[in-house]
This record gives C-alpha cells, structure tokens and sequence, in this order.
C-alpha cells in the first residue's frame, strides 16, 4: 500500500493573529502556545507553534476567526487582504435598494408641541430605531417615541446614558437604518465623541438638540447655546456636519423629515437646533402628502452574504491613510457647503437694516420687522435655516443696499460669528454689524428689537458707511428695562 503522503502544516501570518488563543484550546498535541513577542505591524502577540509536534491535523485553522491568521496555503498581505479559503470570493458589486415614496393620505391639520412634530416628522421620514436618554427640555420627543415606535414594530431603547446613546446609533446607521435621538445642550455634549467616530466613519444619523441654558448644567429654559459646538464642535479631527434651525414646529416636522434625507445623501450625521421655546410650544401643522419606506445602501453593514465585505469605521493606523480619508472628508464638506445652504427672506428686497435671527428669536424679529415695515423703515429679516453652513451665498446679493446687520440671539455671540466667519471668508467687508442678546433662558422681545433697529437707523443716517470698513459691533447689552419686560418670563409652553 503506497504511503499517505503528510498532510501540510497550518502556516501562521502573524499580522493577523489577534492572540485569541482559539486555535491552543483546538489542538489536541499542545502543540500551540502563548506567543512572547508583540507583532510590530498588528501591536498583537501572536501565538508559536511547535511545528515538530504538530501533526498538520487542521483543527486549529478551524478554531481560527477571520480574517484567518493560520492557513494551510499562506498568502501576504497586501493592500487589500486575500482571504486563503474558495467560499470567500471576492466581493461583488452591490446595488443599493432606493426609499419608497407612498402617498400619505390627506388629514386636518394637527396642533402638536415642536418636539412631537419632530419626532412624527421622523416617523413619516422612515425613521423606526430611537435610542435616547431623557433630559429637559427635549424629553416629551424621547417620550413620544418610546410610545410609538412598538406600534411601528419600531424599536425604542432607553440607553444607560448619552455615551451609550450616540453608540448605538453607530450601529443602527453602521447598519443602513434610519436613527435618531432627541437630547438638550449637556447630553449633546457627551455625544460628541461618538459623533466625531460617526463623521470619521460616514455613518448616518439625525441628531435633534433642544438647546437650553449654560454653561454647565444652567437651567431648563429656552438658550441658543450650542450653536457654536453644533458647527465648530462636533468632537476631534476635521468635523462637519449639515446643521438645520427650525423656527416653527411646521418647521420642526419639515426639517426633520429633510434631515434624514441629507443623512443618507451625504453619509454624515445630521444636527436639528431648536430651542427650550421651540420644542414646547404647539402651533398648526400640515402632514406632507407622502411617507418615506427606507431602503437599504449598499454600504451597509447589513450581515448577509451580500454585505459581509463591508467595513465601517474611523481608524486609519497610517498617516498618509488618514490624510487621504481626511481630504476626502474635506471634499464632502466643500461640496455640502456648495449645495445645502438655506436661508428664509422677509421684505429684504430693499432692506438698509437686516436683522438675523434664527429658531425662537426668529419670531420676535419678524415680529419687529413688520412693525418697522408700518412705520416706513427699509428693514428686513434674515434667517439662516442652515446654520452650518452659514448661507452667505443668500446673504451677499443683499448687501448691496444693505449697510447695517442686525443679529438677535439667544446667546453671547455665537450666532454672530457664524455671520462674521462667513463673510470674511466671503472676503466681504463694508457692513456694520450691530448685537442684541440675551443669555440665562431669557429672549430678546420684539419691543427691545424694534428700539435696537431704530436707535441703528438713526446712527447710519448720519454716519457714512466706510467702504474698507470691516465692520464694528455695537454694545451688546440690551436696554435695562427691556429684562424686567414680563414677556420675558414667560413660561415655556404656549400658543405659535
């Protein structure tokens, strides 16, 4: 009888061997050991065998979990890594399985509080996997939510905090679903490392801050206060995201909807900025006349045999990689920069005084606005619906008849360097730019706005306009008695 000839050897690849040690518990001569060095290509310890015990029995390649770091042929690493078994060909192209437009049957209007319109703006958009912590003033969506979504055959999972919460949402758009949360300034804040790995990543996911005051833990009410960590912020590396403020809870409802269709289009979290005000007042809302049955991109880490040679992640161990992943990034931003800005004009057609606000202020400037326009004052509202990016392409035609800017916020300035950081990298120059804030929960009031505005055109109809001038902020204090204004102590809850 001829003789058998000697089965071949397990091969080790040590850049893949993670030291799981799987293959020293399948071998049955004990044969494979705890290995002694680091590999300096995976920082790992990979295993040692005794090639003079082993018996080439193959139990170990068996035991090995991919990507196979013990093989029977052997095969080197290059920049894309050649699986050693035929069941693993390499991967084909896969097509992505669009959303469904369905008609939405025709109903009344609905009174509904912003953060309700939000989270059914969310539903209708496709949206069936909410994770959440709650936190005021963002809580009645997170509550709205875990009500619903079981109906939906939805999921609903109260995460054990904020960290756990953008996490799961990693998974959930690493997956190619649909996801969102509802938060308020503190939690967003212990989100934005996770928000920082899904931007590094290009996963989706919409991300709905009802701001409040600060810093710290602040207070409940209503404060512009994370504009500035929703464009300039979103935790470390070269970050961006599409950042939308909502002024209605029509707009609530809308923009939600149009949020996760950005997600998707561009691979990239999406951020909603209400306000304390905004997300607790109800106002009249039009359903749209269609819903959104999410489909599946071919990126998606599904875990079928159709996408199993999809990865998702942020690591790049080299520098020239990530410099590459990084101009690329650079390249996405440029292009959202380009196409998404959005803003809403008010009698600006011949406005000498544009006043910009944004979310809940937005009202009381219109407000004022109006009340001017009847009084024969050229004044007119500017209101940025994309605050990320800024939308300067919108602004800059203005300024042609335009000589004073007027910003009202809810805050110390953060809306006005969005303003300042856009037209100086517009390389525009020639406008005063004027402030009026508040900070704590208070807003400012229509009352103190139409003051501001006239007190400005007074001023600037005198006062020649330089054409080198760079522009100058006025006080940014507001007049003493408009604080004790008992508009402004007005409960959170009420009527649009």
């Amino acid at each position: 009888m001829p003789k058998k000839p000697p089965r071949p050897k397990p091969i080790l690849v040590p850049e893949l061997c993670k030291g799981c040690n799987r293959c020293i518990e399948a071998c049955n001569r004990h044969c494979i050991t705890t290995g002694q060095e680091i590999n300096q290509a995976s920082g790992l310890v990979p295993v040692a065998i005794d090639y003079e015990t082993c018996n080439g029995c193959g139990l170990c390649i068996s035991a090995c979990p991919e990507p196979y770091a013990l093989t029977i042929d052997g095969y080197e690493i290059g920049e894309t890594i050649q699986r050693p078994r035929e069941q693993d060909s390499p991967a084909k192209i896969i097509e992505t399985h669009p959303d469904r437009r369905i008609p939405f049957p025709r109903c009344a209007p609905m009174v509904l509080k912003g953060t309700y319109a939000a989270a059914i703006g969310a539903v209708l958009a496709g949206c069936r996997h909410v994770f959440g912590y709650p936190i005021t003033p963002s809580t009645e969506g997170t509550e709205f939510m875990a009500g619903v979504q079981p109906k939906l055959h939805g999921v609903f999972l109260q995460a054990i905090s904020e960290v756990a919460t953008v996490n799961h949402m990693y998974g959930c758009g690493g997956a190619g679903l649909p996801t969102m949360t509802f938060t308020s300034g503190p939690g967003f804040s212990l989100m934005l490392e996770g928000i920082s790995y899904m931007v590094g990543a290009e996963v989706p996911a919409v991300f709905l801050n009802v701001m409040r005051g600060g810093p710290g833990l602040g207070n409940i009410a209503p404060e512009q206060s994370d504009i500035k960590l929703a464009c300039r912020g979103l935790g470390h590396g070269n970050t961006h995201a599409i950042v939308l403020a909502p002024t209605t809870p029509q707009e609530m409802l809308d923009l939600t909807m149009e949020a996760f269709r950005l997600a998707f289009k561009y691979r990239n979290p999406v951020i909603l900025l209400a306000d304390g005000y905004l997300g607790q007042m109800t106002g009249r809302v039009e359903l749209p006349e269609h819903m959104v049955q999410p489909g599946l991109p071919h990126w998606a880490v599904w875990g079928d045999a159709d996408h199993r040679h999809n990865l998702i992640n942020s690591l790049e161990l080299t520098e020239a990689d990530l410099e590459q992943r990084n101009w690329k990034l650079c390249e996405k931003f440029e292009s959202i920069a380009a196409t998404e800005q959005r803003a809403s004009l008010f009698r600006t057609d011949d406005a000498s005084l544009l006043v910009v606000a944004c979310t809940t202020p937005a009202r009381m400037a219109k407000g004022a606005v109006e009340e001017l326009r009847r009084d024969g004052a050229r004044v007119g509202l500017f209101q940025p619906v994309t605050v990320w990016p800024f939308p300067i392409d919108h602004l800059e035609p203005l300024l042609d008849h335009v000589d004073d800017i007027l910003v009202v916020e809810a805050s110390e300035g953060q809306l006005e360097d969005e303003l300042r950081l856009a037209l100086s990298h517009a390389d525009v120059h020639g406008v005063r730019i004027h402030s009026l804030r508040h900070m704590g929960g208070i807003l400012p009031q229509q009352n103190e706005i139409t003051r501001k505005a006239r007190a400005i055109q007074e001023v600037s109809s005198w006062q020649p306009l330089s054409p080198l001038s760079t522009g100058t902020s006025t006080d940014t204090r507001t007049e003493k008695d408009s604080r004790a204004d008992p508009l402004t102590t007005a409960p959170a809850a009420g009527t649009a």
